[in-house]
């Protein structure tokens, strides 16, 4: 149950629009560089947060909205593998663990950035994964994420 990182965004600040980068610095304990949630002693469901590529697929199919990757305000694109089985337990991206924490439930701050009404109850229980990162190094588009237990 493989799976892989298909894009990564940041965004320096809070509501700031997201940018792509190819790789990224995650620092256990504080999250990833340069994105708006960094800090030392991040709560560990802030520190990275990942959405499935087939979810935003569905997104567009069954409701009519598309979402780029960087507009779900989530910070790794994910594809093959489906995130809400990891919660509560370790993973790896590339070399860096982490651990799942709790499902990234859609909020009306993603509805009034995005501009699309309904879309809160469109991705409930769908818009992706809060994890914690447990060890320090650079997660990069294309590294693959594998669950550890």
């Amino acid at each position: 149950m493989a799976g892989t990182v298909e894009a990564i965004h940041l965004a320096p600040d809070e509501g700031a629009p997201t940018a792509p980068v190819e790789r990224v610095d995650a620092v256990a304990g504080a999250g990833l560089r340069g994105d708006r949630h960094f800090a030392a002693g991040a709560a560990p469901a802030r520190q990275i947060t990942l959405i499935e590529s087939e979810e935003l697929e569905r997104l567009a199919d069954e409701h009519g909205m598309r979402l780029g990757p960087g507009e779900s305000r989530r910070q790794l694109t994910t594809s093959g593998v489906r995130l809400d089985s990891l919660v509560g337990r370790r993973f790896r991206i590339g070399a860096v663990e982490c651990r799942g924490v709790e499902l990234c439930e859609p909020c009306s701050h993603l509805e009034k950035l995005t501009g699309r009404p309904g879309i809160m109850r469109a991705l409930a229980h769908r818009a992706g994964l809060n994890a914690e990162i447990l060890t320090d190094g650079e997660i990069a588009t294309g590294d693959t994420i594998v669950p550890l237990d």
